[in-house]
């Protein structure tokens, strides 16, 4: 069986199940950061957040997705959005091989890589990054501050467009 062409939901986003968190897991492989995207993407159109905080998002998760592919060494990464009261916070956990944990790196202006952390610091109000609690993992996070829709409200069950 191509384990590459599977992807498992964390959460049925349609099921009744927490409407507050949403997550999949992929195959930690280049080609599957767009995937998150789309998974982000059509979630945070569910939960009706948009604008600058959904374009920010996007940024988010692909940067973070990015760096557990290109970074860890993993097989798989899961991807986890939890929207708060007035925040919403984006996880991704790897399995982590690398021996030491993310860090901002102040690149020089010519260089196409190694920016991605310092963009997340920079639009998102706190990010950080803890080992696991099985394995040898590591969940790197960050959080955006919106008011979009507020905590406790009523998602959309099944609808026309099925979330």
């Amino acid at each position: 069986m191509n384990r590459d062409a599977l992807h498992a939901p964390l959460l049925d986003p349609c099921s009744g199940a927490d409407h507050h968190r949403y997550g999949f897991e992929l195959p930690a492989r280049v080609e599957y950061v767009s995937t998150a995207r789309k998974f982000a993407r059509d979630r945070l159109d569910c939960w009706g957040i948009g604008g600058d905080v959904h374009d920010t998002a996007m940024l988010v998760v692909s940067e973070l997705v990015t760096n557990a592919v290109v970074h860890s060494g993993s097989h798989r990464i899961s991807c986890e959005l939890l929207n708060g009261v007035e925040r919403l916070r984006i996880s991704v956990r790897d399995q982590g091989c690398a021996p030491s944990g993310p860090r901002v790196c102040h690149t020089k202006a010519a260089e196409e890589r190694g920016r991605g952390l310092l963009l997340v610091e920079a639009v998102s109000s706190s990010w950080g990054a803890h080992a696991t609690q099985q394995g040898s993992g590591r969940v790197v996070w960050a959080e955006l501050l919106h008011t979009d829709v507020p905590y406790g409200a009523d998602f959309p069950r099944r609808t026309e467009r099925s979330c």
